[in-house]
This record gives C-alpha cells, sequence and structure tokens, in this order.
C-alpha cells in the first residue's frame, strides 16, 4: 500500500543545512497498522507530512496504492490526497464556529459530483461508527477531548481513505480518553481494513498495534 524508497528529507536555510530524513525505506502493507516512534525531532512529523503528501522529499521515491506518486502534479496530488488519505491531528484541527457535523462533511467539499444531502448522510454515518450519532448540532467547544477526537476521526474516515495518518491522535487526551480513541482506531482497522500509519510517544498504544518503526535521528533503526 505504501513503498517508501531511499527517501531523504534536508530543510535548508541561507546558513544551516538540517537532514531530517535521511536513507529511509518502509514497506507497509495493506490493511496493517502500524505505530511510528522516537524522541522529539527525530524526523517522525517529516515522515508522515512525506506520507501524507503534504511535503516533497529531497530524495527518492514513494508509491501509493501501487501508483508512484513522487511525480504528481501539485494538483494531481491534492486529488490522490483527498480520495486516498484521512488525517488525524494530535490538536483535532476543528472549526469552532461550525457544528460537528459541518466539521465532519468538510473534506467532501471538495470532491466533485457529491449533493449536499449526500454529505449529509456520509457524515451521520461517520458519526455513527465513532459513536457521536447524538452531538450532530454541538460545537466543539462543547465537546470533551477525547469526542473532538472522535469528531475528528469522522471527518477523516468520512471519504472512505484506504489510509488514515494519525499524528499523536492520544497525546492530549487522558488515559481513559486516549484508549476510547485507540479502541476506535483498532475497530476501524479491523473492520474496514483501513490501513493506518500513527506516530506516537506512548509506548503502550504502540505495543497494540501490528508492527512498531523506531526512529532516531532521522533514520529507521529498528
Amino acid at each position: 500500500m505504501i513503498q517508501l524508497l531511499n527517501i531523504e528529507k534536508i530543510y535548508r536555510t541561507d546558513t544551516i543545512e538540517t537532514t531530517a530524513l535521511n536513507n529511509v525505506n518502509i514497506n507497509i502493507n495493506k490493511g496493517e497498522f502500524v505505530s511510528i516512534m522516537g524522541p522529539s525531532g527525530c524526523g517522525k512529523s517529516s515522515l508522515l507530512n512525506i506520507m501524507g503528501l503534504l511535503d516533497a522529499p529531497t530524495g527518492g521515491s514513494i508509491t501509493m496504492d501501487n501508483q508512484s506518486v513522487t511525480s504528481f502534479s501539485r494538483k494531481r496530488l491534492a486529488a490522490f490526497r483527498n480520495l486516498k488519505l484521512g488525517f488525524i491531528f494530535q490538536s483535532y484541527h476543528l472549526i469552532n464556529d461550525l457544528s460537528v457535523i459541518d466539521n465532519v462533511e468538510l473534506p467532501l467539499l471538495y470532491r466533485n459530483g457529491i449533493s449536499g444531502a449526500e454529505r449529509r448522510k456520509r457524515a451521520l454515518e461517520a458519526l455513527g461508527k465513532v459513536g457521536l450519532s447524538a452531538r450532530t448540532k454541538h460545537y466543539p467547544n462543547q465537546l470533551s477531548g477525547g469526542q473532538r477526537q472522535r469528531v475528528a476521526i469522522a471527518r477523516a474516515i468520512i471519504g472512505n481513505p484506504e489510509i488514515l495518518l494519525a499524528d499523536e491522535p492520544t497525546g492530549n487526551l487522558d488515559s481513559a480518553m486516549g484508549d476510547e480513541v485507540m479502541n476506535l482506531m483498532l475497530h476501524l482497522n479491523k473492520t474496514d481494513g483501513t490501513t493506518i500509519v500513527m506516530v506516537t510517544h506512548d509506548e503502550q498504544m504502540a505495543k497494540k498495534t501490528q508492527r512498531v518503526i523506531h526512529f532516531f535521528d532521522g533514520q529507521q533503526v529498528s
């Protein structure tokens, strides 16, 4: 499903060159739930941004769903990302002025040919999957942290993505809410076959995934 080959990422300023990723080679199979661990500044977020096609590598190639996406145009990358990928962030990235259901509908606004009625139907289905059918008219500031993260997951899955990328999805939650969110992702992986890549500092959460990839100083060490 995801193949990274000889990936490098170098950030340059006028005076400084920083290597965030160095010769990274990773294969993630369809339906896997993989966690990525490592100390702060080791390149985990850079790796997830490259996997999510939000940033381009300095060198190397990316294959997703048997397509070489490295040479895609910006427009084609955006279309591929919207169709194939879903994103879950530590800080939720919900819009406070929009209701729960309007937040969840947002990704479908960028897809052609989907009516307002269809968007609403899919949003209700996604909220049902995360157990928030009774919170459709609430606003983010009326929800707990765990509920807001579940809204973010509903938004991530509304387009039926084949790949979910999660950046510290339990990092802002207490242990009970973190377990709740983690169990939801495990359920999505098991029942829907969604491929999930999760960056985390939490060893207990990582142990629940099928495979752990460790990073240190921009390189995969295990």
